[in-house]
């Protein structure tokens, strides 16, 4: 014969009389209602968190486009220096040359 176990059958009825009355729960008006609401908050923080998100990427955009310029800037500015310095060195160069040439010059009238 079989044997009929009283608590394991007892767990199945309860656990079928619970899902009957959670689905009758969940279909409910105010279930619904609820989960209009709980929709409509997720969709107002998704809108803040978009706003937020756009935010910072315009200030990152900002931060990018001046940290470019500083770049440029600072690189034209070694330019010039680089320039200044080049021209410099000519300068004592051709100074250096005239001296030069100017000692030989003395060198030879003295002899």
């Amino acid at each position: 014969m079989i044997k009929f176990d009283g608590k394991k059958t007892g767990i199945f009825a309860a656990g079928v009389a619970f899902g009957t009355a959670g689905i009758k729960i969940l279909t409910s008006k105010d279930a619904k209602k609820l989960y209009t609401n709980c929709t409509a908050a997720v969709l107002r923080a998704k809108a803040c968190v978009m706003k937020t998100a756009s935010a910072i990427q315009e200030n990152a955009e900002d931060i990018y486009a001046e940290a470019q310029q500083i770049n440029e800037d600072r690189a034209a500015a070694e330019e010039v220096v680089e320039d200044t310095a080049d021209e410099a060195a000519e300068e004592t160069e051709e100074t250096t040359d005239f001296k030069e040439e100017t000692e030989e010059t003395e060198e030879g009238s003295e002899e």
